[in-house]
Order: C-alpha cells, then sequence, then structure tokens
C-alpha cells in the first residue's frame, strides 16, 4: 500500500531538470494507458500521487512478464532521450501474435530538439518563445495531459481480449548514428503499419518545457470512440480506403518537417 508521489521540480532551470521531468511523464502516460486498457494486471502496477491526480506507475512484476518487458523498453527509450535521438515513440496494440504490423489501436509519444536544444513550435501554429515558459505552464500543461489521458481511456470501449505489445521507435536520421539501437531494440524492418478497422485520429496534448516539447496522440478504432464526448479533444477522420499508417508521414503537421 505504499504510496508516494510523483514530484514536480520547482524549477526548470537545467536540461537536466527537463530530462528527468520529461522521463517522469512518458512513465505516467505509458503506465496510465496500460493500465486503464487492461494490457497487464493490477500487480503490475504501484500506486502514485501526480499532484493531487492518482497514477498507477507500471512497474517489473515477476509474475507478469510483459510488464518487464515495458519497463525495458522504456528503459532503451530513456537512452535515445537523454542522447537527443529520439524523434518519437508508436506504442501498437495488435490482435494476431503472428502479425504484429496489422494493429488496432497506437499511441504516439512525439519529441522535438534544436541543435541548442528543444524546438517548442511544435507547428507552425504555435509560436511560443523559450522565454515565456514557466515552472507552472508545464505544471498545468502535464497535469491537463494526464488527466486527458484518463478521460480518454476510461471512455473507450474495450479491446479484444488476449492482445500484445509492439514497440517502434523513430529517430532524427541526422544526428543519430546509423548502427544506434539502444537497449532492447532492434534494427525495423518495416516503418508502415495497416490499421485494422477504420481509425480514428485524436491530438491529445503537448507538454513545453524550456528544453523539450512532449506531444502525444492516439490512433483508435473509430466504433471505440462511441461513449467519448467529442468535446475533449481534437479529431480528425480519414477517406482513405485501405489503412495504411505510415506512422506521422501521413500527417498534415509533420509534413514540414520531412
Amino acid at each position: 500500500n505504499f504510496q508516494s508521489a510523483v514530484v514536480f521540480p520547482n524549477k526548470i532551470s537545467t536540461e537536466q531538470q527537463s530530462l528527468m521531468l520529461v522521463k517522469r511523464l512518458l512513465a505516467v502516460a505509458v503506465s496510465c494507458i496500460t493500465y486503464l486498457r487492461g494490457i497487464f494486471p493490477e500487480s503490475a502496477y504501484g500506486t502514485r500521487y501526480m499532484d493531487d491526480v492518482c497514477v498507477k506507475i507500471l512497474r517489473e512484476d515477476k509474475n507478469c512478464p510483459g510488464s518487464t518487458q515495458l519497463v525495458k523498453w522504456m528503459l532503451g527509450c530513456y537512452d535515445a532521450l537523454q542522447k537527443k535521438y529520439l524523434r518519437m515513440i508508436v506504442l501498437a496494440v495488435y490482435t494476431h501474435p503472428e502479425d504484429p504490423q496489422t494493429i488496432t489501436e497506437c499511441y504516439h509519444f512525439k519529441f522535438k530538439y534544436t541543435h541548442n536544444g528543444p524546438l517548442l513550435d511544435f507547428s507552425s501554429k504555435n509560436n511560443r518563445n523559450h522565454s515565456t515558459i514557466t515552472c507552472a505552464d508545464t505544471k498545468k500543461a502535464s497535469i491537463l495531459l494526464i488527466r486527458k489521458i484518463y478521460v480518454l481511456m476510461q471512455n473507450l470501449s474495450p479491446l479484444p481480449n488476449d492482445v500484445c505489445l509492439t514497440m517502434k521507435l523513430f529517430y532524427y536520421d541526422e544526428v543519430t548514428p546509423s548502427d544506434y539501437q539502444p537497449p532492447g531494440f532492434k534494427e525495423g524492418e518495416c516503418e508502415g503499419m495497416i490499421f485494422e478497422g477504420e481509425p480514428m485520429y485524436l491530438n491529445v496534448g503537448e507538454v513545453p518545457t524550456p528544453f523539450h516539447m512532449l506531444k502525444v496522440k492516439v490512433t483508435t478504432e473509430k466504433q471505440r470512440m462511441e461513449n467519448v464526448d467529442k468535446s475533449i479533444l481534437k479529431h480528425r477522420e480519414t477517406n482513405v480506403p485501405l489503412q495504411v499508417l505510415r506512422v506521422d508521414r501521413d500527417d498534415p503537421e509533420e509534413k514540414q518537417d520531412m
């Protein structure tokens, strides 16, 4: 019954402080998603508080090899994030063990940097200056992001039984060594994924710090969205008949980065 806090720093004046916060926020987001989607049993989580929000944090559980594997993947993500190589994490859910490329739900965690640090304007609509990002702004955005994840996950229809997880990492090729792979990962064979059903794309939220930017998106089966209040999230639909997801390659917001 041990409970402790996911602490926000009093200030974010160094890149290391920002990195620690982004790591914690990523851990909370992935943990909340897998917990509320019923991926792992209760024993695979510990309870923490982030401000006044009760959150579940994934941990290594000897009785649940899947949770232990995901924790190891997260450590690999941290390695790539710390080196400023990591562009995006895709956590995907699939139902056929022999076909991990055909997915039924996925979560995108996107990161941006500049050569001298972070790039805060995630799209052309955002003209923020890094000097205007305060610790209070970051804390408010972080809590809002987690609250939105909670609302969305609690309102989505359940996933099919016996789902599997896969995680893909995408890098900034211009700075990442060609032979780099973080612990727990290997060279990917295919960048695209085929979506099973009709996808709905959702922008969940973004969190800026003076040194990093984290943005979270969800792609899920449209029918699972029937109970979700559409006002809580921005969404866009697609008219493409065969849903081959090029991860973020087909996202208009990303075109400027290609």
